[in-house]
């Protein structure tokens, strides 16, 4: 797993939650697993990570239709988009103006 990307704060919870997972009974591996999606899935909605594809502009899954996404990812696209009035939108306009903009 790619962690030399991720910040201090990231290291910390990684840590964190895979030691809650071992408490609850998890073998190592898949604590580990569980971490790692969990960290990746929190960088992705608050746009900590890069991605290669233009349909996404590097936040949420790539593989998600825009409505399947959450509205934090949806509000990180539109800002990389430099999207107006994002703010104020819901999660259903988010959509609709980032595929207009696409």
């Amino acid at each position: 797993m790619p962690r030399q990307a991720w910040s201090k704060k990231r290291e910390r919870q990684y840590e964190h939650i895979e030691e809650s997972a071992q408490k609850r009974g998890k073998s190592k591996g898949r604590a580990k697993e569980i971490a790692a999606r969990t960290v990746n899935k929190q960088r992705r909605e608050s746009g900590e990570t890069k991605s290669g594809r233009k349909t996404t502009s590097g936040t949420g899954n790539p593989n998600l239709p825009l409505e399947d996404r959450s509205k934090q990812e949806l509000y990180n696209e539109a800002k990389q988009m430099k999207i107006e009035g994002r703010s104020k939108m819901s999660k259903s306009d988010l959509a609709r103006a980032i595929r207009r903009k696409q």
